[in-house]
Formats: C-alpha cells, structure tokens, sequence
C-alpha cells in the first residue's frame, strides 16, 4: 500500500499548491453533499442517501483522475486541439437549444446514451474558447492593431459561442464574455477592438432579448427579467436567495456541525447552486471564508505561473482558465449574499454534478501541465 501511495505521489507534478485546492474544495464538497443528500431522499428526489453520496464521490474520483491524467499531458497538445474543440462546440449547442433537456427552465443538457449523467455542451464550449483565444493570441504577440487579425480570429468565435450560450445560460455567456476581454487586454489587443467587442456584445444580447420576446422557449428573456427585478426590488432576493441569507446566519462564527444543517429542508438546489450557505451554515464563517480563500489561492498561485512561463501560450492558458474558474467561484458566491441576481452556476469541485466537475477537472489539470513544464525547465538550467 506504502509503495503504491509512492508511486502515486511521484507521478504527481506541478505547483502543490493547485493541487492542495483541487483536493480541499473536493473534500469540502463531499462532505456538504452527503449532508445535502438527506434532504433529497426525504423529499424524494433521491433513492437513498448512501446511493447518492456515492454517485458524487465517484464523480470526484473521476475528476481527479482527469487532474491527474490531463496534467501528464504536455499543454501545448491542448494548443493543437482548440481549433477542434470548439469547431464541435458550435453544433451542440445549437443541438443543446433545440432538442437539450430542460433543466430549471432551461434548455442546457443532452442526455447521451454512453455518459451516466447529462452532458452540458457549454462547460465544453467554454474550454475550447479560451484555449482557442489563447492560441490567436500567441500567434500575434506585437500589439494587435490589425482589424483582419483581430476581428474575424478572435471576435467573431467570442460573440458566436457567447451568443450560442446565452439563451440557455446568459450567466455562464457573460463570466466567459468577461474573460475573453480580460485576455484580449493582456494579449495587448488595440483597445478600440475591445470596445467593438462589447459593443457587438451588448448588440447580440438586444438581438436575443428580440429573439425571446417571440420565441419564449429559445431564449430565456423572461427568466432573466424576473431575476433582475427579483434582486432589485426584493429586499430578501427572492425565496432561495432569503433562504441563503438565513442559512449563513445560523451558522455564526463556527456553524452548527457537519450533518446539522436545517436550511438544506428548505433552500432548493441546496446540493448545486446552493451549497455554499450549507457549508456556511455548518461550518461557520470560518468554512465560508476558508472555500473563499481557496479560490483566491488557486487564482494567485496561477497568476504565478504566468509570470514564470517562458512560453506566451501557456501563460494565456494558464491565466484564462484560471480566471473562468476563480470567477464562477467568486458569482456563484455572490448570489448566496445578494450581491448579483441568481443565476444557475455551480461552485467548481464543491457542487455535485457531472459534466461542470469534469471539464473543471480538465481546466486545473491544464493549469498543472504549464506547471508542470515550467518545472521541468527550472531543474534543467538547476542541472
């Protein structure tokens, strides 16, 4: 067992660090959704509470699998798969809207016959983008002046694969929106190109919001007027968010133990969107800002990796990924305190679910291979 443990550990590279989060936020996010899986089986929404903690767990063993396998791989074998991925990317989402399962009044998953839980082409759409954006910038690394090299390259797959999105999951569209102009910046794109894109971002929402005034099942318009106006002119954020609120209360400093959470009866979605005030509840203040600090550690030890990455792509891939997940961390968060309206995002490696703990395995395991790499330099000049 000894010797397996051993060679275990010494395949494992990379900043420890990363992979201290990875493990941490997996753990915390075993033990909040077994509390969780009580509530389901009493409400029915699950056959037993062993069954149902043990469908997550395996999830997360595969997730860290997936770390682990994807950050053996050289991250610029990734390089030559973004143009790939994101060419499939586009079918199924238009897939997604048309015949995709419809999940909390949204159009988001394709059952597949060979994948045991529902796939969300989004989470895969989102990691081909940013490898995809990425790659086109490091093929232009003097400052990006050109409108052939920087509208048809860069912005027309952003505001395609955002507006494919959108319709099903506008808070998904927006956070890769987000961090597809953030990487623009750091690529050294000419400003006026940036300001194009969240222009003909803001137009694309008006045509969707358009779009959804006839077409009501597309395009989600009125889900999200109810959502805004719930968060402004509701004082307790609606029922979940109230619920929430309640939830990090209860919990004071220390929370009220593993297991003993009572707002998981209550607040719906408790075990996805929503698990952060169960953590919160249970483990006080102290949990909740301890979930928070890991997120902002896995932010910090990438923005690390960039400024040691010798090669460009590897520190834009880097720095993306890293601000996709740190981000939707960060949201998911702030709808759980009433800072933004809600929105249907999970918390990444804490959240039960399937095809978002996958591909945000696949991200961290990416991170690690340019990691991984830059390790491998520093022993060589060492040596």
């Amino acid at each position: 067992m000894t010797f397996l443990v051993q060679q275990i550990t010494a395949g494992i590279k990379g900043d420890r660090a990363i992979w201290m989060v990875v493990v941490l936020l997996s753990f915390i996010g075993l033990l909040a959704v077994y509390s969780t899986a009580g509530a389901l089986t009493w409400q029915g929404r699950a056959s037993s509470t062993t069954s149902y903690f043990l469908n997550h767990f395996l999830h997360v063993m595969v997730a860290l699998g997936l770390v682990w396998l994807c950050h053996r791989i050289h991250y610029r074998r990734y390089q030559q798969l973004g143009k790939w991925l994101l060419f499939w990317s586009v079918p199924l989402l238009i897939l997604t809207l048309a015949i995709g399962k419809s999940v909390n009044d949204a159009s988001r998953w394709l059952d597949l016959p060979w994948m045991p839980f529902g796939f969300q082409s989004s989470d895969m759409a989102k990691l081909a983008l940013i490898i995809y954006v990425a790659q086109e910038l490091t093929k232009k690394q003097d400052y990006i002046k050109s409108f052939k090299d920087a509208f048809m390259p860069i912005i027309v797959p952003v505001i395609l694969i955002c507006g494919l999105i959108a319709p099903a999951n506008l808070s998904t569209a927006a956070i890769l929106f987000f961090t597809c102009l953030v990487l623009m910046f750091i690529g050294r794109v000419h400003y006026k190109y940036i300001f194009l894109l969240i222009l003909l971002g803001v137009v694309t929402l008006a045509l969707l919001i358009a779009i959804g005034r006839s077409a009501p099942d597309v395009v989600r318009v009125d889900t999200w007027i109810s959502r805004v106006n719930t968060f402004l002119h509701d004082e307790n954020g609606g029922y979940q968010v109230e619920q929430a609120k309640i939830a990090i209360a209860r919990g004071g400093l220390l929370g009220v133990g593993p297991g003993n959470s009572v707002s998981r009866n209550y607040l719906p979605y408790s075990q996805n969107d929503f698990i952060f005030p169960i953590i919160c509840e249970e483990y006080g203040l102290i949990g909740g800002l301890l979930v928070l600090g890991l997120y902002v550690l896995l932010f910090f030890r990438t923005v690390v990796l960039v400024t040691r990455s010798p090669k460009v792509f590897g520190a834009f891939l880097a720095i993306g990924l890293g601000l996709l997940i740190t981000i939707q961390a960060l949201a998911n968060i702030a709808v759980s305190v009433h800072l933004v309206p809600t929105t249907g995002l999970t918390l990444p490696f804490v959240s039960k679910g399937g095809t978002s703990l996958v591909f945000s395995a696949i991200s961290v395991g990416t991170i690690l291979s340019v990691s991984r790499f830059i390790e491998k330099l520093d022993e060589a000049v060492k040596s």
